[in-house]
C-alpha cells in the first residue's frame, strides 16, 4: 500500500483487506498507526467495524482474527499486539477519535446474553442500563433486531465477546491461558479503567455524548414490596417507547469505567436467568463456560476486590454539617461489587457447581469462588507474620459476609454435593477439598457466617418498624451512580434483602450449620477417612514393591506382571502423589472439625473404626456381588456402595501379561521374538510345568516361584474377572519378556564383558549366570518356607 496520505478514501478499506492477507502483522500495525493519525474520523468510521472484526474475530467464530487467546509471550508478535491494543495505544486512539462524533455500530441481538436477548424479544426493559435506548427499528422485511453501540461500547463488546466466541482452531493450547495476550490485555484494561491508585486518565477527545444512558428515574411514590425483590411489573417498559434521557452529570467522569465493567459482567456472567434458576431448571441457553473463561472471570473478581478495597475512608463531617463531597470514582468503588457482580456471579458459579465435570479442571471454578469470598486478601495491606491458618478475618468484613451470605452457605453446600461424588484418592481432588475447608476454617469466618444465618432466621416481629424500602438496582430504575439510597439501619434487613433478591421470597433456606448439612459433612468425613486409608495403603504397597523389586529388577528377576508398573499411568497413581493425598485429606479433616466444631475424639474413633473395618480382610472391600457365569454381578447394595465411594473393584490390566503394549524401554523386535519362543515352550511343556507346580514338595515350590506369580493371583481374586479368565491367568507359564528390556540387555552385556576380562568364555558365563539364578530361587524358597512355618 502506498502512502496513506495519498490514498483515496473509497479505496482505504479495500486496500486494508488486501494487506491483511499479504503483509506481516508488524507492517500492518505500522500502516494502521499512520492511518489513524492522518485520516479524519469520517473516513476512519468506514474501516472501524472491519478492523475490530479483524483483530478480535467475528462474533460467529468463522473469522479467528489475531488469535489473541492463543498468542503467548514466547511469540515475536506478543509485545507488538499488546502495544497496539493497549488502553493508551493506537486502537484506543481510534476509538476516542470516533467517540467524539455521533457514530453508531450495530450488533445483532442474537449475540447478546440469553437473558438480555429474551427481555428484548419480549419487549421488556433489560436490567442493565447499557442496553437501554439502543434498539434499532428493523427495516421492512428484515426480521433481525440490532442494538446500536457507540464506538467505545462496540470495542468493549467485541473485546469481551472474544473470550466466549466459538473458535474452530486447529492449533493446540500448549501454554497456560493466563499467559495469553488476551488474558494480559484484559488485565491491562482493568487496571487502566478501574485503577486501584489515582484516577482514570482523561480521554484525549472531549465527548459529551458517550456517556452511559441511564434509565428513566423512578417516581418517588413507587413502593417496593418485600426485600428488594425484582418485580416484573416494574420492569415492563416497552422498549420501542423509551424516552431519551440524559445521563447523570456525575457519571460523565467515569462513564468509560462503568461501560467496561458492565460489558464484561454482561458478556461473561449474564448467561443464566434468575427465574430459570429458581424453578430448578437448566438454562435454555446452551452455554457452558470453558476453563479459560472461568480464569478470566477470576481475574475480574480479584481486581474488583482490589479496586473496591482502595476506597478512601470518609472524612469526618465538617462543623457546618455539610455532607462531604465524594468523587464519582470513590462512589463507584463503594457499590461496584454488590450492584454489578454479586447476582450474576452467584448464578454463574451456581451453574458451574452443578454442571461442571467431576474432574480436576473444577479447580478454576473453586478458586474463583474462594477469591470472591475472601476480599480481605486483595486489600493491598501487608499481611501479618502469622501463617494463613492462624490469620483472623478482620471484623470490618462481617458486613460483606452477611450481604453475600448465599455465596458462602449455598455454594458451600453445592461443593459438598460435588465432593461426596468425587474420587478423593486422586491428589488433585483431595487438594480441592483441602482448599475449600482451609478457607472456611479461617478464624472468625465461620462465626460470621453463623451470625448471618441467625440474622436471616430472625422472626419478622422482632425487627423494628420501618417503611417498605429496598435497594434500587438499575433494573428497578436507579442509575448505578445515582445518589445513594437511604441506607437500611438494621443488619437483619440487609441479610434478608440479599437472600430474597437472589432466591425469591418463597425460598426454603437450608442452614449451613443446620442438622441436614451437618449430616452431609459427616458423610463427607467418612468418605475422606476411607480415601485417606486407601491412599495410605496403596502408597505403602507401592513403596514396598519399589524397595523389594528395585535391586532384583536390575537382574531381570522381578515379577513379569507389568500391569502394576505401567509407565503411561497417571502421576496421581504414583506413591508420591498418594502421600500428598494423605496429607491433604488429613488437613481437610482438621479444618472441617474446626468449622463445624466437631469432637476430635469422636472423629478419631470414627477414622479408626473405618480403618479397622477395611483391614478386616481385603475381600470385604469388594462391592456386594454374586458370582455369575461370566464373573461377579453387582447387587443393588453393591451399586450403592460404588456410587457412594464406600467400596470399589481394583481396576487393573486383566489380559495376558505377555500381550501388553510394548514399552519405550523395550526392544519391539525382541518382545515379539521372545513371545513366540515362550509361547512355543509353554504349549509343548504345559503338562510338564503343570505337573511340576502341582507337587507339594520342595521342587514344586521352586517351580511355582519361577513359573507363577502368587501375588498376582491374590489381586485377581479381588477383581471382577470371570472364573475362566482367572483360571487361565493362574496356569504356570514361562515368561521371557524381561530379556527384551534394554536395561536387562545392558546388564547382560556388562556381565559377559566382565567374564571376558576374567578369561571366562560365553558358555562359562552363561552357566555361571544360570547357576546364580537357580541358587537365588533355592534360597528364596527356603526362606519363604521357614517364614511360613514360624
Amino acid at each position: 500500500m502506498s502512502s496513506p496520505s495519498l490514498q483515496q478514501p473509497s479505496f482505504l478499506l479495500a486496500n486494508l483487506k488486501a494487506d491483511a492477507t499479504s503483509k506481516p502483522l508488524i507492517q500492518r500495525c505500522q500502516d494502521l498507526l499512520k492511518i489513524i493519525d492522518e485520516y479524519p474520523a469520517k473516513e476512519l468510521h468506514l474501516i472501524f467495524p472491519w478492523l475490530v472484526e479483524n483483530v478480535f474475530g467475528s462474533l460467529d467464530g468463522v473469522i479467528s482474527g489475531w488469535n489473541l487467546r492463543l498468542l503467548h509471550s514466547r511469540s515475536n508478535e506478543f509485545n507488538l499486539v499488546l502495544d497496539f491494543l493497549s488502553p493508551s495505544g493506537p486502537m484506543m486512539k481510534l476509538v476516542y477519535k470516533l467517540q467524539a462524533e455521533e457514530y453508531k455500530y450495530e450488533v445483532p441481538v442474537h449475540y447478546l446474553p440469553g437473558p438480555v436477548k429474551a427481555c428484548i424479544q419480549e419487549g421488556v426493559l433489560p436490567d442493565c442500563p447499557l442496553f437501554h435506548n439502543k434498539l434499532q427499528f428493523p427495516l421492512p422485511g428484515v426480521l433481525t433486531l440490532n442494538v446500536a453501540l457507540n464506538p467505545f461500547e462496540f470495542f468493549m463488546f467485541n473485546l469481551a465477546y472474544c473470550l466466549i466466541a466459538p473458535r474452530n482452531c486447529l492449533q493446540p493450547q500448549l501454554c497456560s491461558s493466563t499467559d495469553s495476550a488476551y488474558f494480559v490485555l484484559v488485565d491491562l484494561y482493568l487496571k487502566y479503567f478501574l485503577p486501584v491508585e489515582g484516577s482514570v486518565p482523561a480521554s484525549p477527545f472531549t465527548d459529551s455524548r458517550g456517556s452511559v444512558a441511564a434509565p428513566s428515574p423512578r417516581a418517588s411514590s413507587v413502593s417496593f414490596a418485600g426485600y428488594g425483590v425484582h418485580s416484573p411489573s416494574l420492569l415492563k417498559h416497552h422498549i420501542f417507547h423509551q424516552p431519551s434521557v440524559n445521563a447523570d452529570p456525575a457519571a460523565q467522569e467515569i462513564w468509560r469505567s462503568e461501560t467496561l465493567l458492565q460489558m464484561f459482567v454482561e458478556i461473561w456472567l449474564h448467561h443464566y436467568s434468575l427465574d430459570l434458576y429458581q424453578k430448578l431448571q437448566s438454562p435454555q441457553e446452551p452455554f457452558n463456560p470453558s476453563e479459560e473463561h472461568v480464569l478470566v472471570v477470576r481475574l475480574l473478581v480479584k481486581h474488583l476486590h482490589a479496586f473496591s478495597s482502595s476506597l478512601k475512608p470518609e472524612p469526618p463531617p465538617s462543623p457546618a454539617h455539610s455532607p462531604p463531597h465524594t468523587s464519582p470514582l470513590e462512589e463507584f468503588k463503594r457499590v461496584v461489587v454488590q450492584r454489578f457482580v454479586q447476582q450474576k456471579l452467584y448464578l454463574f458459579l451456581q451453574h458451574c457447581f452443578g454442571h461442571w465435570p467431576l474432574d480436576a479442571s473444577f479447580r478454576a471454578v473453586l478458586e474463583t469462588w474462594l477469591s470472591y469470598i475472601q476480599p480481605w486478601r486483595y486489600t493491598g495491606e501487608k499481611p501479618n507474620a502469622q501463617p494463613d491458618q492462624n490469620r483472623t478475618v478482620p471484623d470490618k468484613w462481617e458486613s460483606f459476609v452477611h450481604e453475600n451470605l448465599l455465596l458462602y452457605t449455598k455454594l458451600f453446600q453445592g461443593f459438598l454435593n460435588r465432593a461426596t461424588r468425587t474420587d478423593l484418592v486422586n491428589a488433585k481432588n483431595a487438594l480441592m477439598v483441602f482448599r475449600a475447608a482451609k478457607v472456611l476454617a479461617q478464624p472468625n469466618l465461620a462465626d460470621m457466617i453463623q451470625r448471618g444465618e441467625q440474622l436471616f432466621l430472625e422472626p419478622e416481629h422482632v425487627l423494628p418498624h420501618r417503611q417498605p424500602r429496598g435497594y434500587l438496582t438499575p433494573g428497578q430504575g436507579g442509575s448505578y451512580l445515582s445518589p445513594r439510597q437511604r441506607m437500611v439501619t438494621d443488619t437483619a434487613f440487609k441479610v434478608k434483602s440479599h437472600v430474597y433478591s437472589l432466591e425469591g421470597q418463597d425460598c426454603q433456606y437450608k442452614q449451613m450449620f443446620g442438622s441436614e448439612v451437618r449430616g452431609v459433612v459427616m458423610r463427607l468425613i467418612q468418605i475422606i477417612a476411607q480415601a485417606r486409608h486407601t491412599a495410605k495403603r496403596i502408597s505403602d504397597q507401592s513403596s514396598e514393591a519399589a524397595a523389594g523389586g528395585s535391586f532384583l529388577s536390575w537382574f531381570g528377576l522381578a515379577s513379569s506382571d507389568l500391569s502394576n508398573a505401567f509407565p503411561g499411568a497417571e502421576p496421581e497413581d504414583s506413591g508420591e502423589y498418594l502421600k500428598k493425598t494423605h496429607e491433604f485429606l488429613d488437613r481437610a479433616l482438621e479444618n472441617l472439625c474446626h468449622i463445624f466444631k466437631l469432637n476430635q475424639n469422636q472423629l478419631a474413633q470414627l477414622v479408626a473404626n473405618l480403618g479397622a473395618a477395611q483391614d478386616d480382610g481385603r475381600a470385604n472391600q469388594l462391592p456386594d456381588c454374586v458370582q455369575g457365569e461370566t464373573g461377579p454381578v453387582l447387587t443393588d447394595l453393591g451399586r450403592r456402595q460404588i456410587i457412594n465411594g464406600l467400596r470399589r473393584f481394583e481396576v487393573q490390566y486383566q489380559g495376558d501379561p505377555e500381550l501388553q503394549p510394548i514399552r519405550s524401554y523395550e526392544s519391539a523386535l525382541l518382545v515379539r521374538l521372545l513371545y513366540r519362543a515362550s509361547s512355543l515352550l509353554n504349549n509343548r511343556l504345559q503338562a510338564q510345568m503343570g505337573a511340576l507346580c502341582s507337587r507339594s514338595d520342595f521342587l514344586g515350590r521352586l517351580g511355582r516361584r519361577y513359573l507363577t506369580d502368587p501375588d498376582s493371583c491374590v489381586r485377581l481374586r479381588l477383581s471382577p474377572m470371570s472364573q475362566r479368565a482367572l483360571e487361565h491367568r493362574q496356569q504356570p507359564r514361562l515368561s521371557l519378556r524381561p530379556l527384551a528390556s534394554y536395561r536387562t540387555l545392558l546388564l547382560l552385556l556388562l556381565f559377559y564383558a566382565l567374564g571376558a576380562l576374567l578369561s571366562l568364555g560365553p558358555l562359562c558365563s552363561t552357566a555361571l549366570l544360570l547357576t546364580g539364578a537357580l541358587l537365588y530361587g533355592v534360597l528364596m524358597t527356603l526362606c519363604a518356607e521357614k517364614l511360613k512355618t514360624q
